[in-house]
């Protein structure tokens, strides 16, 4: 089949690189010239595992194609999947500029059948404004192509992207019940119809029902997971431990264990906007959602905890004290900085005196464009930033570990090296990566999130 994908972001890239792989004919289309350029010359804007090969693989092959050329974007494919960034706007409200760009694009040069997909997480009704837009192109021209938006959000992880969209454990259609939706639906079952071979995992609904499930499922992991952090910070207080907790409350089949580790907030490209979005819709149409407001904000403040930590620690003054902090991503296997924890705990303690070694696997370079944006009106604080080549680098001198990101490079380290190249042996630990109970044999002062009732018993 023909595909064309707008946007080369996460999704665009990942949706349009998986689909080649399966004998599909894409053309991608960015109007970034820069990002085309570095795709054609063999480069990789993001960092996703198992991205790079796929891309090269198919791009040798003649099955994939980057490109800035809008109009012949439009006439290459049969199904047009709409896979740009809704960005938060100033009320929280995702912003869907670049969404109705792309539909405006497509309506202006279509000259023929056109399933148009909406791939970007948008808020419901967002469907019936591209198919809008798309009209007006049309009744400009004079033209009478005819078309169907179809949603089909992405349920893509980031750092395991790949292998979410070639082993998908669902994919949401929505599709309208007119002549022309069926006809959709015809096209988008023989899309993935590879994927329904060995199981049913298409999941056929209304358009506005598929808009609302991706909102529906990240606000639900999301509150999963402030639900457990704000748990542990309560365990804190009253001597329990979480750990424990969690596998006791994950045995139960009716919750499981899947997004329920404490730690110190999440973050990223979705979480974030979708919770506020899904708020703001909720607001639009008179009805309050305490629980995700209560599930932001939750989130806003664990990602201060561990800096609380340490400064009751140190105290309040960290002037002359060093810190190397591990892991500046969101998560593991990315370099998205976007929402990261990363940076509210560096704010935290450089705003308090603090100098930091910084060190991530792969999210440097992400981090210092990042970082330089942060502190642009305070680039004195910046000076008191070094990043080191490796972990162990990192620790030199310092008077503490703090690790915020839980990659895997981090989880068995060599603690005799560890201990000998810090000042003292201290580490906050903002995703309990450590046993307590190893850490004491270590002699190592260990500070995690709602374990204190092991410190406690140790004494």
């Amino acid at each position: 089949m023909k595909i064309t994908i707008v946007g080369t972001g996460y999704v665009g890239l990942v949706t349009g690189a998986c689909l080649a792989e399966l004998g599909n004919k894409v053309f991608c289309l960015d109007l970034d010239q820069k990002k085309i350029d570095i795709l054609n010359n063999g480069g990789m804007p993001i960092h996703e595992p198992g991205l790079t090969d796929l891309v090269s693989r198919n791009r040798a092959a003649g099955r994939l194609v980057f490109s800035t050329d809008v109009a012949a974007s439009v006439e290459h494919g049969d199904i047009q999947f709409i896979a740009v960034g809704t960005p938060p706007d100033e009320d929280g409200s995702a912003d869907l500029q670049y969404v109705l760009a792309a539909a405006r694009n497509i309506g202006k040069y279509m000259q023929s059948f056109k399933v148009i997909v909406d791939k970007s997480t948008v808020p419901v009704g967002t469907a019936e404004r591209v198919a809008a837009v798309v009209n007006e192109e049309l009744a400009q021209r004079q033209n009478t192509s005819q078309f169907s938006v179809v949603s089909n959000p992405e349920f893509l992880k980031e750092g395991a992207a790949v292998d979410d969209f070639m082993r998908p454990d669902r994919i949401v259609v929505g599709c309208d019940h007119s002549p022309l939706g069926e006809k959709a639906r015809i096209l988008m079952v023989r899309l993935y119809e590879t994927f329904s071979r060995d199981r049913e995992c298409l999941h056929w609904m209304d358009v506005r029902s598929a808009e609302f499930t991706k909102y529906a499922a990240n606000a639900m992991l999301a509150t999963r997971i402030s639900f457990m952090n704000e748990l542990s910070n309560l365990a804190d207080r009253l001597h329990v431990d979480i750990e424990a907790v969690r596998k006791g409350m994950g045995s139960d089949p009716r919750i499981g264990p899947s997004f329920l580790y404490a730690g110190c907030g999440y973050g990223g490209s979705c979480f974030p906007k979708d919770v506020q979005a899904l708020e703001k819709t909720a607001q639009e149409n008179g009805q309050q959602l305490h629980i995700l407001h209560a599930v932001e904000s939750v989130n806003d403040a664990q990602k201060k905890v561990l800096g609380q930590k340490i400064l009751q620690h140190f105290g309040s003054d960290l002037s002359g004290k060093q810190f190397a902090v591990w892991g500046l991503a969101f998560k593991p296997d990315t370099d998205d900085m976007r929402a990261a924890s990363s940076r509210v705990l560096i704010n935290d303690l450089l705003s308090h005196g603090a100098s930091l070694t910084l060190f991530d696997p792969v999210a440097m370079e992400e981090s210092r464009r990042v970082l330089a944006i942060d502190f642009n009106d305070r680039p004195e604080l910046l000076k008191k930033i070094v990043y080191a080549d490796s972990a162990m680098e990192a620790l030199q001198n310092a008077d503490a570990l703090v690790i915020v990101t839980e990659w895997k490079v981090f989880r068995s380290p060599d603690f005799d090296q560890l201990k000998a190249s810090l000042k003292r042996p201290v580490i906050f630990d903002g995703r309990n990566l450590y046993e307590p109970s190893l850490m004491k044999e270590l002699d190592i002062d260990y500070h995690c999130i709602g374990r204190a009732a092991l410190k406690q018993n140790q004494v």
